[in-house]
């Protein structure tokens, strides 16, 4: 369940390498990166059945809709299968439905195409729980497979709330991201219904969680 990540505009070459390693060894579903280290974790992740993902828009959202297509096939053409784009915020605080459910379909459609699976990252910190209710909706419409909680660098990070409020009004899946860093953290968004845990403390957790199962 866990997406072990690691965004930080300083990552080092060597640190993803270290993130690959640590995702095989921990059994992680997936590690998720920039761009431009999508090739660099494809060749380290190569027949270990864990999948690359790379984030789109990001952070913002605020790119051209060709951009975050263009974008995304790039990182699939160089081995990424999950697509993390952030929604354009600043349109669907508009209220501008259409733009915004055309945003991602557009790249629903690129990453569909080429087998890919696509989340669609609200940043929940920003939003009144009716626009949370709305990117949710047009997400879902719009053929995302998962709503994702935030970017974890803007507007704070996951809330069980959110995730709850999230479950209800989606049937894909929803990940939860930003601030999850214990053991209990990931419980709580579990039960609140999340599918897919977005963190940079994969390791920490499981390592909780194996401690806890020891002691009892």
């Amino acid at each position: 369940m866990i997406d072990h990540t690691l965004l930080r505009p300083d990552a080092r070459p060597d640190e993803i390498v270290r993130l690959c390693q640590q995702a095989r060894e921990y059994g992680f579903g997936a590690v998720v990166i920039n761009p431009c280290y999508v090739a660099l974790a494809h060749k380290q992740l190569e027949r270990s059945g864990v999948k690359v993902g790379a984030v789109v828009g990001f952070p913002f959202g605020a790119t051209l809709t060709s951009v975050k297509v263009f974008e995304a096939q790039e990182a699939i053409k160089l081995g990424a299968s999950e697509i993390d784009m952030v929604i354009a915020i600043g349109a669907l605080k508009a209220g501008e439905r259409d733009r915004v459910f055309a945003d991602v379909e557009g790249v629903a459609e690129a990453v569909h195409a080429r087998g890919g699976l696509l989340k669609v990252i609200l940043e929940t910190g920003l939003l009144t729980d009716e626009e949370k209710v709305l990117a949710c909706q047009i997400a879902e419409q719009a053929r995302a497979d998962f709503v994702k909680t935030s970017t974890g660098f803007l507007g704070g990070g996951a809330k069980v709330e959110d995730v709850r409020l999230m479950r209800r009004a989606v049937r894909i899946g929803v990940k939860a991201s930003g601030g999850i860093r214990s053991a209990a953290d990931a419980r709580r968004m579990i039960e609140a219904g999340a599918d897919r845990l977005g963190t940079s403390s994969g390791v920490e957790i499981v390592t909780e969680l194996r401690e806890q199962a020891a002691e009892r």
